[in-house]
């Protein structure tokens, strides 16, 4: 009786229901904790948003009192439990400096963010699974060797090193792409995607390295399973059995690591937006951080965080979907 309980629908479901849950409501802490964690450091620098927005002519009484009327001169942490109790209706404030509410901030240059973080995660993928196909083929070969010489370069290459490198060979020197600047999407695809290229290469690079040597160890391990050698033994190619029987088991790391990669790429193109002069978010919070725009940069954070930690929970999630056997163990 006992059993049939342990293996009833109803209770696989409910259990699988509170493991969704439970998934999400960590997400949801690990924003909290993220944005306090925000207010809290940018409450310990100098300077001050009222300081910016009256200029270096102002007295100390004016910056006082201007924080006064802000309710700046409040404690960080009721400042922070006002700003969550607008933030939870979708409300994420205005800036006092630009006098444009984040949330618009934030849509109008999610986009160019959006774009330059997908670009970059296709190219770092396009790249990493062929390298790692090639060298799982020929284990400890010279290939393999070379490879994982090449990737190890490829990690040790930043975003703020490639993207004036790239700028003086392929834009200054070769002239292939502009230096700097923006196309919108909707003024058309080519011109838009010529301007971007550049971008996310920079920021692609560095995930190559991780991408392959993940994706390698699968496939080697894998490669190695019994039912792969019964499947090399029935006479199937070599190629046949590494795409066909190898690759979506040993796909499962680098789902996880892809999904991540995402939310970090999204939330890590600052430096990139700024050196290219991207409109997007990483140069908003760039300007609003140098101009102590609190108000936006907590915005920007908070929706930077919200779509890493879910995009992280969905990947999570999403075993359940690619393996049977971690939604078995999750129901049990």
């Amino acid at each position: 009786m006992q059993r049939h309980v342990a293996t009833s629908p109803d209770l696989r479901e409910f259990r699988m229901s509170l493991f969704v849950l439970s998934r999400f409501l960590r997400a949801a802490l690990v924003v909290l904790a993220v944005t306090l964690l925000v207010v809290l450091l940018m409450s310990l620098s100098p300077g001050s948003v009222a300081a910016v927005i009256l200029g270096e002519q102002a007295t100390p009484e004016a910056i006082a009192e201007l924080e006064r009327e802000m309710g700046l001169d409040r404690p960080v942490i009721v400042q922070w439990f006002s700003w969550l109790g607008d933030a939870v209706t979708g409300d994420l404030g205005t800036s006092p400096i630009t006098f444009q509410e984040v949330s618009t901030a934030i849509g109008e240059r999610l986009p160019v963010t959006i774009e330059i973080a997908v670009l970059a995660l296709l190219m770092s993928l396009a790249m990493a699974i062929p390298l790692a196909t090639i060298a799982a083929r020929r284990p400890n070969s010279a290939t393999d060797r070379g490879i994982n010489g090449l990737t190890s370069v490829l990690l040790s290459i930043p975003a703020f090193v490639a993207a004036p490198v790239f700028v003086y060979f392929l834009a200054v020197q070769a002239d292939l792409f502009p230096v700097t600047g923006w196309v919108p999407i909707e003024d058309g695809l080519l011109d838009n995607l010529h301007t971007a290229f550049l971008p996310a290469l920079c920021v692609a690079l560095i995930e190559v390295a991780g991408f392959q040597r993940i994706l390698r160890a699968d496939l080697g391990t894998t490669l190695r399973e019994d039912y792969v050698e019964a499947a090399r033994a029935k006479g199937m190619s070599a190629r046949y059995v590494l795409w066909r029987h190898a690759f979506r088991p040993s796909s499962f790391s680098l789902l996880t690591v892809a999904g991540i990669s995402l939310g970090r790429l999204i939330g890590g193109t600052v430096i990139v937006e700024a050196f290219f002069s991207l409109p997007g978010l990483g140069q908003l919070v760039a300007v609003a951080i140098g101009s102590r725009d609190i108000i936006t940069v907590q915005g920007v954070v908070a929706f930077v965080a919200a779509v890493y930690v879910v995009l992280n929970t969905l990947v999570d999630l999403g075993y359940g979907f690619l393996d049977p056997r971690v939604r078995t163990a999750v129901a049990r």
